[in-house]
């Protein structure tokens, strides 16, 4: 585990006209489920096919046409809350949520109000310093995507692409636990790491793939640990729902924006709505959706056509067995077992591929050294080149030659970085490269003590210097290591000089 204090919420706190206020924000986070076929047909999933081209019959809402529940999706809503220390229920229902969707052809939604198939489970956030936030899941329930309705393809009609319709999704409803906006986007980041390690959601909130329901209420001080002590949500104030957010920038200046406006109503008077809102970031501003339905709205009862869903507990183990390391405590295993610091583990464990990388990398090497490689030379080259770890010319096997010919001496740092640059534009196999280019690190010290001895005896003036100032002793060695064109080994070079100017 990673050694981390657990604080208790620090709000933040918003300057009202007349006093402060804090923040509360729950989240429902619609997760897309990572299968091939759709939650109640074998249409596929697949992003950016023709419209309406991976659309089944059940799912444009033929009748007659029954669902029939996919198995791949119900174990990934399992793997899913397992991730999430939730608890697994055996036995759960499918409930019809009727509501008018232009771009869900049956009319309603089938989803999982009152029996969902996860129940409470938690994230750990983390906020930096060696402390973290536990955020507390309400539920994970499975139900259908709609599709999507498209304005701007004509002046007076609007078209529908079912592609996506009846796509399984998990929704994950957190308490009101999160109390700023950075928390919020931290958290939604947690979640989507957590569910690529699992893989379970890709995370491309840019497809939609991962999108969020900001729920934002603003309380005088105190009042949330009122509502921790007591359950009573009156304690929180009047909270308003921000659909459809992809993308964590825009949650945390959706977030900012909705607490202010909100203040600025108490504040004169007025009250707040609650109700439905969009955000639109190029007016960083929210606006009215609809008013906010409840429950009894949809009109909600159980789905007719689907029997209860019932798994066994051996099921659920197995699952469990089958699960990666974690974010977290792959994050703990590369600080105690290599030493990397917090930092360099956070790095490479953000993205599993990160982490795939840099475990074969250092395998059999030295773990600080591998994680400096990895961090600063590779991802910085292909931040520059804008490429991904998986389309990285250097594969983690030339790159863990590369640390290993550092370790042994056979190079030196200035050396493997010109071996890095090679292997990256030309490819080749980096030990072979190095015997071919003649680019071995020179560690014969008769042939480094007459490098030393002829850059000192070429250089009388700077001598006098150096033993006057022994800072300027650095001088010499950088002139060996140009003499010797970088393959001197650094260490023996610095001695030597200091030797020979004795300081």
């Amino acid at each position: 585990m990673l050694d981390l204090t657990y604080e208790a919420p620090k709000p933040k706190v918003i300057a009202g006209a007349t006093s402060d206020w804090e923040l509360v924000i729950g989240l429902e986070v619609h997760a897309q489920v990572a299968t091939k076929a759709k939650l109640f047909s074998g249409a596929s999933t697949q992003f950016g096919a023709e419209p309406n081209s991976n659309v089944a019959f059940v799912d444009a809402g033929m009748p007659g046409m029954l669902p029939v529940i996919n198995e791949g999706c119900v174990a990934q809503a399992v793997r899913t809350g397992l991730g999430l220390k939730a608890e697994i229920n055996l036995w759960s229902a499918f409930d019809r949520k009727n509501y008018f969707y232009p771009d869900l052809p049956q009319g309603y939604q089938i989803s999982q109000l009152y029996h969902p198939i996860v129940g409470e489970g938690e994230v750990l956030v983390e906020l930096g310093n060696g402390t973290a936030r536990r955020v507390r899941i309400e539920r994970i329930h499975l139900e259908q995507d709609a599709g999507k309705s498209i304005h701007d393809m004509d002046p007076s009609m609007s078209f529908v692409d079912l592609n996506r319709t009846g796509v399984a999704l998990m929704e994950i409803v957190s308490r009101p636990d999160i109390r700023g906006p950075e928390e919020a986007a931290a958290y939604v980041g947690k979640l989507r790491q957590i569910m690529r390690y699992l893989g379970t959601c890709d995370g491309n909130m840019q497809n939609g793939n991962l999108r969020a329901d900001v729920n934002v209420s603003v309380c005088k001080p105190g009042a949330y640990e009122r509502f921790m002590e007591t359950g009573d949500f009156s304690h929180l104030g009047t909270r308003c729902e921000i659909k459809n957010m992809n993308s964590m920038r825009f949650i945390q200046m959706a977030i900012e924006y909705e607490a202010r406006r909100q203040i600025a109503l108490i504040e004169d008077g007025k009250e707040v709505v609650q109700e439905t809102r969009l955000y639109d970031p190029d007016k960083n501003e929210t606006r009215s959706m609809r008013s906010k339905e409840e429950a009894h709205d949809y009109r909600y009862f159980p789905d007719p056509d689907l029997l209860p869903l019932e798994i066994e507990q051996a099921w659920v183990d197995d699952i469990a067995a089958s699960l990666p390391e974690l974010p977290d405590a792959k994050k703990a295993r590369f600080m105690s077992d290599m030493g990397l610091s917090d930092y360099d583990a956070s790095v490479l464990t953000a993205e599993v591929a990160n982490a795939e990388y840099f475990e074969k990398v250092a395998e059999g090497r030295d773990g600080k050294l591998s994680a400096n490689w990895v961090i600063n030379e590779l991802f910085g080259r292909l931040k520059k080149d804008d490429k991904s770890i998986e389309d990285s010319p250097v594969s983690p096997e030339q790159l863990g030659k590369i640390v290993g010919l550092i370790t042994k001496g056979d190079i030196s740092g200035k050396i493997a970085k010109d071996l890095f640059e090679i292997v990256y534009t030309e490819g080749g196999d980096p030990e072979a490269i190095v015997e071919e280019r003649g680019m071995r690190q020179v560690t014969d010290t008769g042939a480094i003590e007459a490098a030393v001895d002829e850059v000192i005896a070429a250089n009388p003036a700077q001598v006098e210097k150096a033993q006057a100032n022994p800072k300027l002793a650095g001088w010499f060695v950088g002139q060996v290591m140009k003499s010797t064109g970088g393959k001197a080994n650094p260490a023996a070079v610095n001695e030597l000089v200091l030797k020979k100017l004795g300081l």
